[in-house]
């Protein structure tokens, strides 16, 4: 599960982004992202990758109250709240890590990253809800890097997935593929 991220001006891409979307008129959080905050993804525009500001969570639906964060890239294309997304609102979320805590008595929160790279991209999916575009963050099985915090993690992708991720509607092999290992640190 991914729950938190961070998205820290540290790096010159993010900034970039962020710029972009500024100029469009949009307002982002920065920093640490929450549920249910304004924050930057990528979408396929025109042929071109295009940021754009939408809110991090789809709502919940029947007896579930507020959003739902994640989907699961194994059943994704199978739930009716995902499937449509999965095939035509595909999105990369910008970051400059995630957060997990530990699941014993003392909690330790730890943020993941990329070895020796400052930006850490993950796929999501979009789409839009009474007027207002929406994201959800796509996780996997963890592997033995998050693994003993976290039994999920989200679906990383490196640099050069990005654009296959959102340009890609067929095949998926992006969601089966191990994740590549990551550094955590204690925060």
């Amino acid at each position: 599960m991914c729950g938190r991220y961070s998205l820290f001006l540290e790096e010159t891409e993010i900034r970039d982004i962020l710029n972009a979307v500024h100029r469009q008129g949009q307002e982002s959080k920065t920093g640490e992202i929450y549920p249910t905050n304004p924050a930057p993804v990528l979408t396929l525009r025109q042929g071109r990758l295009t940021p754009q500001v939408q809110v991090w969570g789809f709502p919940g639906f029947g007896p579930r109250k507020g959003v739902i964060i994640n989907a699961r890239a194994e059943t994704a294309g199978e739930k009716p709240m995902f499937r449509r997304s999965l095939e035509t609102g595909r999105c990369v979320v910008p970051s400059t890590g995630f957060y997990e805590w530990s699941q014993d008595k003392k909690k330790i929160k730890y943020r993941f990253r990329l070895p020796g790279s400052r930006i850490l991209y993950m796929a999501g999916l979009y789409r839009e809800f009474q007027g207002e575009m929406r994201y959800v963050i796509l996780t996997t099985a963890a592997n033995e890097s998050v693994a003993d915090v976290h039994d999920r993690m989200p679906v990383v992708l490196l640099p050069g997935q990005v654009e296959e991720w959102v340009g890609d509607k067929g095949h998926l092999p992006l969601l089966t593929r191990t994740p590549p290992l990551l550094e955590r640190t204690a925060v």
